[in-house]
């Protein structure tokens, strides 16, 4: 009995583990595509006519997957469906929509070279070829998402099968694996285009007052978690922690008054219009970091209402007010001022290749208070998806050619903490980055200590153009600049700083 146990046993183990060699040689097998007269495929056999790692593929299909045991090492217990699979240089980008038997978690994996691969969490077959592993536990049965990685998998913490039924829409850049009834067109020019590269981001405005005239701005950081999140609670719409900010020198920001008391009107409070210190047409002065000081009526005063910082700072002087200087910073852009806007642009239509010339803004409407931006996409450090906006920049060209406010004062952040840096692409393959090539990414992301929506501009270009790969994360970055492929350079157009006021948002809120 025994020795049957045992022979019963050995046999299931090596049954296992041939299993799970024939899953490794799935995921790492080279599929080669095919095209016919129309430049669609409806197959999984393909031919080596367009094997180019190089090219860009359109991806649309919908199928449905039935799980198997998770072949990556430590998750022997879990159940995988495996979507997209994972191939050396292959970089998939997208949307997808799913509906599954039972709630599951969304696996996204990102190539890693060795050096990478310790401090962060991991998925190997063999201990030897390793992926990054973003894990997105929705727990849900049927939901969307964007994906931007080297693979896409479905995952149950459970042991037990499960199917899923899902819709992606995206785009393989590199050789893809197999890809069972995909609709793929191959696309001739060497060039990556993220999906929803651009959207519209409707943004909550407020009144402020300079000189007895009206201003339209808008609340996008703050230095301190608990004003943002009263703040988001008052307008409806987030205000990112960005502590960071708190660090600016005082030569980079402006004052703010908010009043808590005295005559009921529209101000954050719920009392008179907030007080601002300048605006862009005071070009060397103005900031949209402002630092703020809560001004409160003294018992047995008569509140009046305030139309300019002279007016503030003379009752204060004579002991009708008291100012609480409170150290918080916040991001406060303005749209409308007394003598100028920003610029809205002549073209309202929002497209993945839109240039970022002729405006960042779509509409602005006094009557609902809201101003809507163009977010665009981008990757953090790690290689999620971002979104930004762009509301003020220094020097005055790129602020001219963005059509955004020039805020020479940032300039005064090049070496300062409160200023982050963030990637642009100087050269490489053709896409939706600024500068007409691939995503821009960033040194840091919505939720991280050293977030801060004041970017310090770096370039980066390939030596060799034709060996450019597309870039996901800053250790990517890192990699192939300490291989000497690429070299990576501080912005500084007509020999000036480059600092851009680009707040990351969420754009689906």
């Amino acid at each position: 009995m025994m020795h049957s146990h045992l022979k019963k046993s050995t046999k299931t183990s090596h049954l296992k583990e041939h299993n799970k060699q024939n899953l490794l040689r799935k995921l790492t097998a080279i599929s080669i595509i095919g095209v016919f007269a129309t430049s669609f495929i409806f197959t999984s056999i393909f031919t080596d006519q367009f094997a180019d790692a190089g090219s860009t593929k359109k991806i649309h299909f919908t199928q449905t997957i039935t799980s198997s045991q998770d072949p990556g090492q430590g998750y022997e217990n879990h159940q995988l469906a495996l979507v997209l699979s994972p191939n050396k240089g292959t970089l998939y980008d997208g949307s997808m929509t799913f509906t599954s038997s039972d709630p599951v978690q969304i696996v996204v994996l990102h190539e890693l070279n060795s050096k990478e691969s310790k401090g962060q969490p991991i998925w190997t077959v063999d201990g030897s070829t390793v992926y990054g592993l973003s894990l997105i536990d929705l727990q849900k049965k049927s939901d969307s998402f964007e994906f931007t990685g080297a693979a896409l998998a479905f995952r149950s913490l459970s042991s037990k099968e499960f199917t899923v039924t899902v819709s992606v829409d995206g785009w393989i850049r590199g050789q893809p694996t197999e890809v069972i009834m995909q609709k793929i067109e191959l696309q001739k020019d060497p060039e990556w285009s993220l999906s929803r590269a651009n959207i519209p981001a409707t943004i909550p405005m407020h009144k402020g007052v300079y000189e007895g005239n009206e201003i339209f701005y808008i609340i996008t950081d703050s230095s301190d978690e608990d004003y943002a999140k009263s703040l988001s609670e008052k307008q409806h719409w987030n205000v990112e922690i960005a502590p960071v900010i708190a660090n600016v020198p005082e030569k980079a920001l402006q004052k703010l008054f908010i009043f808590k008391n005295g005559v009921r009107g529209d101000g954050i409070y719920g009392f008179q219009n907030e007080v601002f210190s300048n605006t862009p047409s005071q070009e060397s002065e103005y900031s949209a970091l402002r630092s703020i000081i809560e001004v409160s009526w003294k018992i047995g005063q008569k509140p009046t209402i305030f139309e300019s910082e002279d007016d503030v700072i003379t009752a204060e002087e004579g002991g009708r007010i008291e100012f609480n200087e409170t150290g918080i910073v916040l991001n406060t852009p303005q749209i409308i001022w007394p003598d100028g806007q920003m610029i809205v642009r002549s073209d309202k239509e929002v497209t993945n290749k839109m240039s970022y010339d002729g405006g960042q803004i779509i509409e602005i409407n006094k009557e609902e208070m809201t101003v809507t931006f163009v977010a665009h996409r981008g990757w953090g450090p790690d290689g999620k998806t971002i979104y930004y906006i762009v509301t003020d920049t220094t020097p005055l060209g790129p602020a001219k050619s963005m059509g955004v406010v020039f805020s020479p004062s940032l300039s005064n952040l090049i070496t300062n903490s409160g200023a982050v840096d963030l990637f642009q692409f100087k050269n490489g393959i053709k896409g939706t980055g600024p500068l007409g090539f691939q995503p821009i990414i960033t040194d840091a992301s919505l939720g991280d200590a050293n977030y801060s929506p004041i970017w310090r501009i770096h370039l980066v270009e390939w030596h060799n153009v034709k060996s450019a790969k597309i870039l996901e994360t800053k250790s990517d970055i890192d990699s192939f600049h300490d291989d000497d492929l690429l070299s990576v350079s501080i912005a500084r157009p007509v020999n000036s700083d480059h600092i851009v006021n680009c707040p990351l948002i969420d754009p689906f809120q």
